[in-house]
C-alpha cells in the first residue's frame, strides 16, 4: 500500500492538482483493490465527510485518464478500479461471488498474447480475464 506522500507525488507528476478528494479516492482504491464506485464513494465520505457522488465520479475519470488508476469491468460487473497500473497483469473473476484477484502476465513481456493476424494494428496491451470459482465458492458449491 502506498502512503499519502507517494500519492501527492503521483498527482503532481501527472500534472494534476493535489486535492483532498483526489487523495481520498487514491487511498480508498489502494486500500481495496478492485473496489466498485459505491464502495469508493462510501470510503471517501468516511474520510472527508460530505462529498457528492458526481465529484467522486469526476475524480475517478480524471485519475483513470491520467493513468493513476486502472478501470476494469468484467462482463456482467460494474466498473472497478485499482491503483496497480503500468503493467499488463490480468484478473481472475469468481463466477459465483464476483471476487477479483490479480494474476501476473503468463507469457512474459506485454502484451502477453500475440494475435495470429493483427490486421495492421500495433498491439500494446492484451486484456485477459480468467473465469472460474474462488476457493471459498469452490468449497461451498454443490456438485452438478
Amino acid at each position: 500500500m502506498s502512503n499519502t506522500l507517494d500519492f501527492e507525488h503521483r498527482l503532481r507528476t501527472a500534472n494534476l492538482r493535489v486535492t483532498a478528494p483526489r487523495l481520498a479516492v487514491l487511498v480508498a482504491v489502494d486500500a481495496q483493490p478492485h473496489a466498485d464506485t459505491d464502495t469508493i464513494i462510501t470510503e471517501v465520505r468516511r474520510s472527508l465527510g460530505s462529498v457528492s457522488q458526481q465529484a467522486v465520479y469526476d475524480v475517478l475519470r480524471a485519475l483513470t485518464t491520467a493513468g493513476l488508476l486502472r478501470r476494469i469491468q468484467p462482463m456482467g460487473s460494474v466498473a472497478r478500479y485499482e491503483t496497480r497500473v503500468g503493467d499488463n497483469h490480468h484478473h481472475l473473476v469468481c463466477r459465483s461471488c464476483g471476487a477479483i484477484a490479480d494474476v501476473e502476465c503468463q507469457t512474459g513481456a506485454a502484451p502477453c498474447l500475440t494475435t495470429s493476424d493483427d490486421q495492421g494494428f500495433v498491439v500494446d496491451e492484451a486484456e485477459v480475464i480468467y473465469w472460474g470459482y474462488c476457493p471459498d465458492c469452490t468449497t461451498t458449491r454443490s456438485p452438478r
